[in-house]
C-alpha cells in the first residue's frame, strides 16, 4: 500500500459526515489503518508511538482528520494503549455495544467517518471516571502551535474560496 496516497476526505476542519464504500477505504488507507479502523482490529499492546507520548496538542482520527482528544485528557492507564478520559466534543465520538470475544464492552468510533477507534471503560480517573482505550494506529497528532497554524491556514483558504464565489 502506498503510504503517500492522498486521502481525499482527510480534514481537520471539515465536520461533514464521511460515507464511503469499503472498497474505497481499502484503496486510500494504509493496510494497518484499514485493518483497525474498518475491520475493527486491535493493535498489539505497548506498540503505539502514542502510548508513552507527552506532547501538548490534539489527537485526530487518522482516517478522516476529525478532532478526537486533547492531550490534557490523556493519562497513563497501564493498559498498553493510549488512554483518555474525555473526548474533545460530544459529537467527536459515537458509541455502540460490542459483545464480541465473550465480553460486554462499548465500542468507540469516529463521529465523522464511523471508523473503529477502540473501547471506553468506566475505570478511568476523575472528572469523568471513563477510560477511552484507543488504538494508536488510528490516531494522528498535531502539536498545539502546528494545529493552530494549520487551522488558520485552512480557514484562510476556505475564506478566500468563499470570497471568490
Amino acid at each position: 500500500m502506498d503510504k503517500e496516497k492522498k486521502n481525499p476526505v482527510y480534514s481537520n476542519t471539515d465536520t461533514s459526515k464521511v460515507v464511503l464504500p469499503e472498497e474505497e477505504w481499502q484503496k486510500i488507507l494504509p493496510k494497518d489503518v484499514y485493518h483497525i479502523a474498518r475491520q475493527k482490529g486491535t493493535e498489539r499492546p505497548w506498540s503505539s508511538k502514542y502510548e508513552d507520548f507527552a506532547e501538548i496538542g490534539t489527537y485526530y482520527c487518522a482516517v478522516c482528520g476529525n478532532p478526537l482528544f486533547k492531550s490534557d485528557t490523556k493519562f497513563e492507564s497501564g493498559c498498553g494503549w493510549p488512554s483518555f478520559y474525555e473526548p474533545i466534543s460530544k459529537g467527536s465520538i459515537i458509541y455502540a455495544p460490542d459483545n464480541t470475544h465473550g465480553m460486554q464492552r462499548t465500542e468507540v468510533m469516529c463521529g465523522r467517518c464511523k471508523s473503529h477507534l477502540g473501547h471506553v471503560f468506566d475505570d478511568g480517573p476523575p472528572p469523568t471516571g471513563l477510560r477511552y482505550c484507543i488504538n494508536g494506529v488510528v490516531l494522528d497528532f498535531n502539536k498545539a502551535q502546528e494545529a493552530e497554524k494549520k487551522y488558520k491556514e485552512e480557514g484562510t483558504s476556505h475564506k478566500a474560496q468563499e470570497d471568490k464565489s
